[in-house]
């Protein structure tokens, strides 16, 4: 359904590494590095189908995080969680919500973590299984 997510960063290196990091838990490599038209850098995560791209917002106003807006990653394992979320803070992002580890819902059983990244981008890392 979807070909790719985009966030807003105000500093494109300090988001390179920590989604260097972050994105490597999940077996992401180096990003591809895009100059817009504009002038503005964007990198682009690519893995397993799927990218994932940071940006300089090409408005040129200071990106935000969306409220209310959550990207998810697809982890392998419960330790994959676990390791994404370690790695996301020992690299500038934040712990939030619950602690990760299981959770019970209406969607079955699930071994979620959630964090933001140092722009206040809400991530969640989850493993169905």
């Amino acid at each position: 359904m979807l070909n790719h997510v985009m966030v807003g960063t105000n500093d494109i290196e300090r988001s390179k590494r920590f989604y260097d990091a972050v994105l490597g838990t999940l077996g992401a490599r180096e990003p591809v590095r895009n100059t817009a038209a504009s002038g503005h850098q964007r990198l682009f995560y690519r893995h397993d189908g799927s990218s994932f791209a940071v940006s300089e917002p090409i408005d040129s106003e200071a990106a935000t995080p969306a409220n209310g807006g959550t990207v998810g990653f697809k982890c392998g394992s419960p330790e994959q969680v676990r390791a994404f979320h370690d790695v996301a803070v020992a690299h500038g992002g934040t712990s939030i919500e619950e602690p990760p580890g299981p959770r019970n819902g209406n969607l079955g059983p699930l071994h979620l973590a959630y964090v933001r990244d140092p722009d206040g981008n809400k991530l969640c890392a989850v493993f169905r299984g």
